[in-house]
């Protein structure tokens, strides 16, 4: 996998084994959604390789946070960074990026806590996985009789309830949400409204905004 565009184009991207990358058309079509990002702060939740996100900063985003808990993935996700000449803010480096090895809920209070807040939030959870064991304050237990796509949509729409009640998406921030076609996400969740859908193969990427904001994508 290579970065698409932008001041790292055609840069490898190494990737995790067994995971599920979001794939060149997809990614392509995100960012032609998203438009201009130039100095626009970004954050991956369930990163992966950090492919989205380093698409990101290849198209000038000031500073993205990659969360992930997966010792391998944040491993990679090092090593990808590492190749682009990038440095992490929290090691001395320049305010570029920050990666955050921890589940999406722990991260997301600490980052509350320190009164962060993003233009764009992206979200890609795994798709048949359940969520991890602590996520705010509000455990989600999966039974094994539960269905992968029930799961899938469970771990989803936890993500946008939680992010929904949290001051890192602002007003004027935009949630993508990545997820599986039978996956029916609300077209509300908290404050957050669906505002547009976009349908590639199995994929649907969902944009939401909160209620107080007039802007579309």
């Amino acid at each position: 996998m290579r970065i698409i565009t932008g001041k790292f184009k055609g840069r490898i991207i190494k990737m995790p084994k067994g995971i599920r990358p979001t794939q060149d058309k997809v990614r392509k079509a995100l960012f032609d959604i998203l438009g201009d990002i130039k100095g626009m702060s970004f954050i991956e939740l369930y990163a992966g390789s950090g492919a989205v996100g380093l698409e990101a900063l290849s198209q000038g985003a000031s500073r993205v946070v990659f969360v992930e808990k997966d010792r391998a993935h944040v491993k990679i996700i090092k090593n990808n960074l590492s190749a682009l000449g990038l440095g992490d803010e929290q090691a001395g480096g320049l305010a570029c990026y920050w990666l955050i090895e921890m589940d999406a809920g722990r991260a997301i209070e600490r980052l509350q806590q320190k009164k962060e807040e993003f233009d764009i939030i992206f979200l890609d959870p795994p798709y048949y996985q359940s969520l991890a064991p602590r996520f705010g304050s509000t455990p989600l237990i999966v039974s094994r009789s539960v269905s992968k796509d029930t799961v899938s949509e469970s771990l989803s729409k936890k993500t946008l309830k939680i992010l929904s009640r949290c001051d890192i998406v602002s007003a004027c921030s935009l949630v993508v949400c990545q997820h599986f076609k039978k996956d029916i996400l609300p077209e509300s969740a908290g404050n957050l409204i669906l505002i547009k859908q976009a349908k590639y193969g199995d994929t649907l990427l969902s944009f939401y905004r909160k209620t107080d904001s007039r802007k579309q994508v």
